[in-house]
């Protein structure tokens, strides 16, 4: 097929790809370890218990963990053929861009820069520096020089090549994995759990099913977000049109297997009225077994996984800043390439400044908890791409179609779809300074476009 050029966005489409300024170093393994290191931050050490709070038995727990890797693993068959299909820098700005037209793709932008990866980055560095201070008591102010710290290192790995952030990247993932495959492992063969823990597999008679599968989602979903992080690099993949499948389906696979047996070996070691008590389930569940040292250990898995994950964001993020500026919609310093490097090292200097300027001000909590819903508008939205690209463009490349279309794709489109009503109606506040926060955006987009018309060379 040849290329096309599209006048809506003056992207390119088609077989052949746009030329770009970043080297493609990036392995499939690579790639595997950004999905998984992604995923697997702090949540699957923090949300059991308000899971168990929602849905106090022990069936329900586990059914919801596997609805949600279901739905993650629908989720990522759809991003698996859109980064095959059009593996550039920026991932999901790109999908939403051609589908949709640029205000959607800068929209995506605008929230991650502002809030969303920069306040994921700042709340990781909080949690990490948190677990830091469980071996070097320190002070508040102790504790941000230290998440500040953290932010300074990955922006200096990240700085000197994304080969360096991925090596990074595999360090920390494979860390985190082996912590959290040791503590499994360990309290199935030195716990002294009990089949009772499992029991009552249903629910009370009356309780609100539905309400509470909604809320118990919550904690699930947001501790299965990320795997879109591997198309934010697709522009420095080796070979994205095999590599980025493989990688985003294995490693949600891989993640899904993790998450169900962590909360086997929970409910295994302790019963569901522990887990609902509990504020650091995992600590609880390795002190079952291993006394004092389980939970210095599964605090140095907590700093390990946070302090990766954080690196990770630190290294895909700002591939998007880098694509909104190569537009024209973002500061155009942002699509500054380093010719030695080859890192668009002022995109990750601009989000690692935000971040800091986050962790100062320490109100970024709740504008997470404000914005934190728009990401499922967003995953929504590019779910539907690979929809609507399949009738925009029948004749395109795809190296790699999703399995079960339309089913999983619509089956993502529509439960993405349920959450998102369902916190507008159960959190209005936080959902309509979400939505609020979106809607400010829009000016913002038309005057960069004008910046951007105003830059053009005049047609003689």
């Amino acid at each position: 097929m040849t290329e096309k050029n599209l006048n809506s966005t003056n992207t390119y489409v088609g077989s052949a790809e746009p030329p770009s300024k970043l080297l493609r170093r990036l392995s499939t393994f690579d790639l595997t370890m950004i999905v998984i290191g992604s995923v697997i931050g702090s949540g699957i050490f923090i949300t059991p218990s308000s899971i168990a709070q929602c849905l106090p038995s022990a069936g329900l727990i586990l059914f919801v963990w596997l609805l949600g890797g279901l739905l993650a693993l629908s989720g990522s068959l759809a991003y698996a053929e859109l980064g095959a299909m059009m593996p550039r820098a920026g991932g999901v700005y790109v999908f939403l861009s051609e589908a949709y037209g640029r205000l959607f793709g800068f929209l995506y932008g605008w929230a991650n820069f502002l809030v969303v990866t920069t306040g994921a980055i700042a709340a990781l560095a909080i949690v990490y520096s948190t677990y830091f201070g469980y071996f070097v008591p320190m002070s508040e102010a102790g504790m941000k020089g230290v998440a500040i710290g953290g932010v300074v290192i990955f922006t200096i790995i990240n700085y000197f090549g994304v080969k360096a952030g991925g090596i990074f990247s595999n360090i920390f993932t494979l860390l985190k994995l082996f912590g959290i495959c040791g503590l499994i492992a360990l309290g199935f063969l030195l716990g002294s759990g009990q089949g009772i823990h499992f029991t009552p597999l249903l629910p009370p008679v009356g309780m609100g099913l539905g309400s509470a599968l909604a809320m118990g989602m919550v904690g699930v979903l947001w501790s299965f977000g990320g795997w879109q992080h591997a198309t934010f690099t697709a522009g420095e993949a080796a070979t994205p049109r095999r590599s980025l499948p493989i990688s985003i389906i294995g490693g949600m696979i891989a993640v899904t297997t993790i998450y169900l047996f962590s909360n086997l070996v929970y409910l295994y070691l302790l019963p569901v009225d522990s887990i609902i008590s509990s504020t650091r389930v995992a600590a609880t569940a390795a002190e079952q077994f291993l006394g004092p040292t389980g939970g210095a250990l599964i605090s140095l898995t907590i700093f390990i996984s946070t302090f990766g994950t954080s690196g990770i964001y630190t290294l895909t993020a700002p591939r998007i800043y880098y694509a909104m500026a190569e537009e024209g919609v973002f500061f155009k310093r942002a699509g500054y390439v380093h010719p030695k490097y080859h890192t668009p090292v002022f995109s990750i200097l601009f989000q690692s400044a935000w971040a800091i300027v986050l962790i100062l001000s320490g109100n970024f909590l709740q504008l997470i908890t404000y914005v934190a819903f728009t990401d499922w508008i967003f995953f929504a939205l590019t779910a539907a791409t690979v929809i609507i690209f399949r009738r925009k463009f029948p004749e395109m490349e795809r190296p790699y179609r999703t399995w079960g279309y339309p089913i999983t794709p619509v089956f993502f489109l529509l439960v993405s779809t349920w959450f998102v009503i369902n916190t507008l109606f159960n959190s209005p506040t936080q959902a309509l300074a979400g939505i609020g926060f979106l809607v400010l955006g829009v000016p913002v987009y038309y005057v960069w476009g004008r910046k951007r018309q105003a830059s053009k060379p005049p047609v003689l």
